[in-house]
């Protein structure tokens, strides 16, 4: 899945439209970023092509009187086969255990957050929301100023907004929505004061 065949210009455009509308009326900053993968997952096929390689052997040693030179060549083969087979894009994801894939959403989200400097922003009013395309997950995280007034529980609805519309093939109007949602969140608690600055740039930020 390539990242640019998912967001287009238009998507970019709505993002950043949504960012400045909903920064307009708070004095949170919100950044967007979306990657296509969060990890390579490299070593989950040969996990499983292990697996394999040592049950698929047990039924010749127990039940036939095959050679053992020829069980342990269809040892290598099924490993072989497992691992070649699971590391194919269109099928690696679908053996990647779910919270392995949470996992690795979360902790890059909160690599990204930190890169970007969200942490740095002078009320401590930073929130990221972070998409990863091929896991299908999304992550918001906040900064201590918001997390201080705000329940996390409150960004599901920015996140069903975002996980409806991405399904749907909308990327862009996902994206916008849960921004929109997120933004009305930070207007209640942190609305716009005389002299905010914009200290995040608006744009989406693709990896």
């Amino acid at each position: 899945m390539a990242t640019h065949a998912v967001i287009s210009a238009q998507d970019r455009a709505r993002v950043r439209q949504a960012i400045a509308a909903a920064e307009a009326k708070t004095s949170g900053e919100i950044f967007a970023v979306v990657t296509e993968e969060c990890e390579d997952y490299r070593f989950i096929p040969i996990l499983w092509a292990v697996l394999a390689a040592f049950i698929v052997p047990l039924p010749l040693i127990y039940f036939t009187q095959i050679p053992a030179s020829l069980i342990w060549l269809a040892q290598v083969a099924t490993f072989v086969a497992f691992a070649v087979v699971l590391s194919l894009p269109q099928v690696k994801f679908l053996v990647v255990p779910p919270h392995v894939k949470r996992e690795a959403a979360r902790a890059m989200a909160m690599q990204q957050f930190l890169a970007h400097g969200l942490h740095l922003t002078e009320e401590r009013t930073g929130v990221l929301i972070f998409v990863a395309l091929a896991e299908r997950r999304a992550e918001i995280i906040a900064d201590s100023g918001i997390a201080a007034k705000v329940d996390p529980g409150v960004w599901q609805g920015a996140m069903d907004r975002l996980v409806v519309e991405v399904k749907a093939g909308r990327f862009g109007e996902g994206l916008a929505a849960a921004i929109g949602v997120v933004g009305q969140t930070l207007e209640r608690h942190f609305p716009h004061q005389p002299g905010d600055r914009n200290e995040l740039s608006d744009d989406l930020i693709i990896l």
